[in-house]
């Protein structure tokens, strides 16, 4: 096999493994085109914050999603917020107001 091929093989690959889709326990794959520079920035996001390529992909589309139905809240708020929903109840901790402890 040529490198070409190699590589064209690999793409196509990427491209239909990008994003999955979650409902609850059951994942279904959905095959969807993206630049291969935007693949790459989402494999090191994914290593660092230790997810999957296409769970990188889906947490930026969420984020993305948030922030255009929400233009009022800023975007780290939205982001925080996402990953906190994500985290669980198990890692919250009680809200305290300043001045009343």
């Amino acid at each position: 096999m040529t490198l070409e091929l190699e590589l064209e093989v690999e793409s196509t690959i990427r491209f239909a493994t990008i994003v999955a889709v979650h409902f609850r326990e059951i994942i279904m794959g959905m095959p969807v085109r993206i630049d291969d520079q935007l693949y790459e920035q989402a494999k090191a996001h994914a290593f660092a914050e230790r997810r999957s390529i296409s769970g990188q992909v889906e947490f930026w589309a969420m984020v993305g999603k948030a922030a255009l139905d929400n233009p009022d809240l800023p975007i780290d708020f939205v982001r925080d917020l996402l990953v906190a929903r994500a985290e669980g109840p198990s890692l919250a901790t009680t809200f305290v107001p300043q001045g009343r402890a």
